[in-house]
């Protein structure tokens, strides 16, 4: 399927994908909120399995396990943001836009 702008009918088209943009990113800001929650059971968990080196073991761990925990949370939170962002691009927003007249426009399914 071939899709033109409904404007000026050029084919010089290019998707915007704001929705995908800016929820991947309100996603990671909101993953790493709640990763940052999470830290703390990653921290505790890094410091008990820390604590057989000792207590430089148990500053390592705790500090690598809650680094992790914030990292799973924004890896997590900015791919379904992203996933949800696509979603409206797809059906709600005009994702597509001419670069010959600069119209946006939602292609119609046939």
């Amino acid at each position: 399927m071939s899709i033109h702008c409904p404007s000026c009918g050029s084919h010089h088209l290019i998707t915007r994908n704001v929705g995908r943009k800016m929820g991947g990113a309100a996603g990671a800001a909101a993953g790493t909120t709640s990763g940052s929650a999470g830290a703390l059971s990653g921290a505790k968990t890094g410091a008990f399995v820390g604590a057989m080196a000792g207590p430089v073991g148990i500053t390592v761990g705790s500090l690598t396990g809650a680094v992790i925990g914030g990292l799973v949370g924004c890896a997590a939170g900015g791919v379904t943001g992203a996933r949800l962002g696509a979603q409206l691009d797809d059906k709600v927003f005009d994702n597509h836009q001419c670069r010959d007249c600069g119209h946006t426009f939602r292609p119609v399914p046939d």
